[in-house]
């Protein structure tokens, strides 16, 4: 769980890294394919091509547009938001996940873990500062994506629980395929105005000339992404998912220390206040969960 975490935080170092040479339209593409090619191999060597077929296509490509959505907003935000910003906005997602939770028949969220919640979406508050000189509008891109995160976890748990891991991992990256395709022919046909551009380049311009070495980085990010969800999925396999969420908010940690190898980008205060009180507060929320489980 730690390794494929930090594998994560790398790879989205890296994808800030790249977002002043490439645009997210390219860069997604050419990770993706590489994603494919990774799965690909893995069913090649396990001779079972059946892993690969959906039982259920709509509600796999449901899940997989949902992924989809939260990885675009979250990774769109990376030329204009540090990466403990970035972090801290998409890990609101297990109090997303609670809340729409109790939105469902026949569940219910007590008032202890509603205090939770609270606390966690005011650490976000900590961690934007809206109202400030330094808020942006960009700022609340990775918390949206921390809300289609949060549907996108619900499905998977929901309508996704007897698809097989390698069928949903192909179906996201085709999905990822088609929708980098359109982007790029959307703004190669339509560019948008100087004006426009200009306040996120990353997001709104088509192809730009790719660089060799820019390209290989693209690939090795395609390689930790593929690993590191391998990680996960078998993390989530051998052990409850109560017992491993502490580990899973070791992200944030992760996430703060490449910010500062690449950027040296040093939190503020209010920044760590924010990040301590939604990992608190998702922590709680996970405990909670796991007794009303236990009492049902």
């Amino acid at each position: 769980m730690l390794g494929s975490l930090l594998m994560l935080g790398l790879q989205d170092a890296l994808s800030k890294y790249l977002s002043v040479h490439v645009t997210i339209w390219q860069f997604q593409l050419l990770r993706s394919f590489v994603n494919l090619g990774v799965v690909i191999c893995i069913i090649l060597w396990m001779a079972e091509p059946g892993l690969l077929r959906p039982k259920r296509l709509s509600r796999v490509a449901l899940r997989s547009l949902l992924q989809v959505t939260a990885t675009l907003l979250f990774i769109g935000s990376a030329p204009l938001l540090t990466l403990t910003e970035m972090a801290g906005g998409l890990y609101t997602f297990p109090l997303f996940v609670a809340v729409l939770t109790s939105l469902l028949p026949g569940e219910h969220v007590g008032p202890r873990r509603w205090i939770a919640i609270i606390a966690g979406f005011i650490g976000t508050l900590l961690i934007l500062r809206p109202g400030a000189d330094s808020f942006r509008l960009a700022s609340l891109m990775p918390v949206s994506a921390g809300f289609f995160y949060a549907l996108f976890v619900l499905c998977t748990r929901r309508l996704c629980r007897e698809e097989s891991p390698m069928a949903m991992v192909m179906a996201t990256n085709v999905v990822l395929i088609i929708t980098s395709t359109s982007g790029l022919v959307l703004l190669w046909l339509f560019p948008l105005p100087d004006a426009i551009t200009a306040m996120n380049p990353y997001l709104y311009r088509s192809w730009q000339p790719l660089l060799w070495w820019v390209a290989g980085v693209i690939a090795l990010c395609g390689v930790l992404n593929s690993l590191a969800n391998l990680g996960l999925g078998k993390a989530y396999q051998s052990a409850e998912s109560s017992m491993l969420a502490p580990f899973d908010y070791s992200y944030l940690i992760f996430a703060t220390i490449w910010g500062y190898i690449f950027w040296r980008d040093i939190p503020q205060p209010t920044e760590i206040a924010g990040m301590l009180m939604i990992s608190g507060a998702g922590l709680f929320v996970s405990w909670r969960e796991r007794i009303a489980n236990q009492n049902t």
